[in-house]
């Protein structure tokens, strides 16, 4: 099932290593000493390791919900909710197929105004069902989604009836439980305190919305299960899916080869967002970190450096050496998938050294954001940082300073419209070519909830490009205390308080402001990156 084209040289030395340490049979267990000397976000943080049993029970009640929303003429379920309270849902959503008739999932994890006002003219909120996930119930965007969007179905529905129209996922006493109380949610569903968000994937976090879908719980749990059993401390360590593949990576890591970039088919291509999340803000921290590779275009062997391993998932398209093949069947597989790479990266946090479940890294830009918002409120000052024109001489320069070994990450506070995709991704294409760098792409806030971590907490070898845009129509967050603040005032003051936390962390920053025009700004830098860097041909 896990298997390496070569073997890594210290393979078996790694091996031994969670063999010494007992590692399998201690995690198991709930031994939070195997990732550190205090249990602080250790050990409250092992409940998924029981879902797969546990979640069993919970398969009637959901599917009884389901069926009570269905009856009302729901056609469509609205998720609210950042990084881990969304990307589960997203991949299930993405990957398995829902019956006829079934509610569509539209998930929103972008605050960006122009995206929002586009969603606004062609969704029925009369006939959505809204989640709002949030594992603190304080995540600044969910709730400010929230406000936005309870509004639109006050406006439409009236007050006696908006609050029906939304449940929330979270944890017991998180303010969210108030606020639901307050507006008269239809549901409340509690979620085990004791699991972190990026491993929530088989919690209520991932099912409630698989099951407003009519995806089949019992098969995805038994399918996880059986994962389980094969994962489990009575199997050896060289059968032993999980213990093989952190084994693996590790080795690799130790070899430089800390560039994990995954091939995955179409059909299971959204997996590699879920993916992302759980390996860099798992593993991104004490100056170590696998930097996950995902939805990056293929190319020839040449314009790829020497510190990549690539990992294929169900597939044996061409990839340059070293190679990891993890055996992934199809969607059906989807369950079993979610618990090995939990397992792996738990275990992989053990051989690398750090605590796979805490974030330590994830606060520093949001205090600045703060900050930001705050002198907004108190001065009137608007939230800014240094930003130069994305021009042939700037792309030059800052692309000049990466060397071999290095990443260079998209961050891309932008309308996430087809047609900024597309620019995005060619840019992203001929940094790559150029630089012969791994590159990374995220739009902003979501990927603060993912690979923010991994940025400001890894070893510092990644090159950050931050892109800002001017939205045609801005849109007032719906709240009651203090100034105004908009949503394209919040994403700003997020962008530019992240780019702040990075240079903090002496990381090497670009900010650019693409004002009114980013899709023609980003296709003249990616020409001017293919014409002006020299490079390996990708022809």
């Amino acid at each position: 099932m896990i298997r390496s084209m070569p073997e890594p040289r210290g393979l078996a030395g790694r091996i031994e290593c969670l063999a010494t340490a007992d590692a399998v049979r201690r995690a198991w267990s709930g031994d939070y000493t195997l990732w550190g000397p205090h249990p602080d976000e250790i050990a409250n943080r092992l409940g998924w390791l029981r879902l797969p049993q546990t979640m069993a029970e919970h398969v009637g009640p959901l599917r009884h919900f389901a069926e009570s929303v269905h009856s009302e003429g729901c056609d469509a379920v609205a998720l609210l909710g950042m990084g881990g309270s969304s990307l589960a849902p997203e991949t299930l959503a993405r990957t398995l197929c829902s019956p006829a008739g079934a509610p569509r999932l539209i998930v929103l994890d972008t605050t960006h105004p122009s995206a929002l006002r586009r969603l606004g003219e062609h969704l029925d909120v009369r006939r959505t069902l809204f989640i709002v996930s949030t594992k603190s119930g304080t995540t600044t965007e969910t709730l400010s989604l929230f406000r936005h969007f309870y509004r639109l179905t006050r406006d439409a529905v009236g007050d006696a009836a908006a609050g029906r129209r939304f449940v929330a996922i979270t944890d017991p006493g998180s303010p969210l439980v108030e606020l639901a109380q307050q507006h008269g949610f239809r549901h409340v569903f509690l979620n085990d305190p004791a699991i972190g968000g990026r491993y929530a994937a088989l919690s209520l976090v991932g099912l409630v919305p698989a099951a407003l879908l009519g995806l089949d719980l019992n098969e995805l749990l038994e399918n996880a299960r059986a994962m389980a059993a094969r994962c489990g401390p009575s199997i050896p360590l060289e059968r032993n899916p999980a213990a093989l593949l952190a084994a693996l990576l590790a080795a690799h890591v130790d070899d430089g080869h800390d560039k994990a970039t995954f091939v995955i088919p179409e059909a299971i291509a959204s997996f590699g967002d879920w993916l992302e999340q759980l390996i860099a803000e798992s593993t991104g921290k004490g100056g170590m970190g696998v930097v996950p590779i995902v939805g990056e275009p293929p190319g020839p062997p040449n314009i790829y450096g020497t510190d990549r391993v690539f990992v294929r998932l169900g597939t044996d398209a061409e990839t340059p050496h070293p190679t990891v093949d993890v055996e992934f069947l199809g969607p059906e597989d989807i369950g079993g998938q979610f618990f090995l790479w939990e397992v792996a990266t738990a275990l992989l946090g053990h051989l690398l050294g750090v605590n796979p479940f805490d974030q330590p890294d994830v606060e520093s830009s949001k205090s600045v954001t703060r900050q930001m918002l705050s002198a907004y409120r108190e001065q009137g000052e608007r939230p800014s940082a240094p930003s130069v024109p994305l021009t042939p001489d700037a792309l030059r320069q800052f692309a000049s300073r990466a060397v071999p070994g290095d990443y260079i990450a998209i961050l891309a506070y932008l309308d996430p419209r087809p047609e900024v995709a597309e620019s995005l991704a060619a840019l992203r294409r001929a940094l790559r070519d150029a630089t012969r760098c791994a590159t990374t792409l995220g739009y902003g806030p979501r990927f603060l909830h993912s690979t923010g971590q991994l940025h400001k907490g890894d070893s510092g070898r990644g090159l950050f490009i931050e892109l800002v845009d001017e939205p045609g129509d801005d849109l007032r967050i719906p709240d009651d205390a203090g100034p105004p603040v908009s949503f394209g005032l919040l994403l700003r003051a997020q962008a530019f308080g992240d780019a702040q936390a990075l240079a903090a962390r002496g990381r090497r920053v670009l900010v650019s402001d693409l004002g009114h025009n980013a899709p023609a700004i980003l296709r003249d830098a990616a020409a001017t990156v293919r014409a002006c860097l020299r490079g390996p041909s990708s022809d």
